[in-house]
């Protein structure tokens, strides 16, 4: 198994090897130690993330998807010309051909766990059917849990700075 994260010493993205006897994960990059939770990678797959303290998990085709937006985009742009010309035909050639390599590809790639809360990828896990496919509502809520985490101490110079009790 492997997980790809944003290291919580470097902030560089890194990709670590680890099974259920593994205590820690090291950063490629920094050499930075991050503790594995007790319990988190067992023999019949993924309980939690390993990287932050989150239970929840989903089930993702192991695509790029800027790559499967940019067939869409590159198949719909090149439709337009022969339908400019008013090649019928052509226009819904290109389309469909677009459609069915889109589709090709679904079917081909595997699949692969990301965490909802810091988006940690997780690749070569045991059961992967025990995870749900991706919940809107369950991301919405990291995500507003997200925006409204402190994002540091106020910057000297900054009203909240100066005196403390902002404006």
């Amino acid at each position: 198994m492997n997980v790809t994260y944003d290291c919580p010493h470097c902030g560089r993205a890194t990709r670590t090897e680890f099974d259920e006897q593994s205590s820690h994960l090291t950063c490629l990059h920094c050499g930075g130690e991050k503790a594995i939770p007790t319990g988190a990678v067992q023999s019949a797959g993924m309980t939690r993330c390993v990287v932050c303290p989150s239970e929840e998990l989903f089930l993702r085709k192991d695509f790029p998807q800027h790559v499967g937006v940019t067939i869409v985009v590159v198949g719909l742009a090149a439709s337009c010309i022969p339908w400019y010309f008013h090649n019928w035909y052509g226009t819904f050639a290109i389309l469909f051909t677009t459609a069915l390599v889109d589709v090709v590809l679904y079917l081909v790639m595997g699949d692969m766990l990301q965490c909802y809360r810091c988006h940690a990828q997780y690749r070569g896990t045991p059961n992967l059917g025990q995870h749900e496919a991706f919940s809107l509502e369950t991301h919405e809520r990291h995500r507003q849990q997200q925006a409204r985490l402190p994002k540091g101490p106020p910057a000297a110079g900054t009203l909240a700075g100066k005196d403390g009790q902002g404006a």
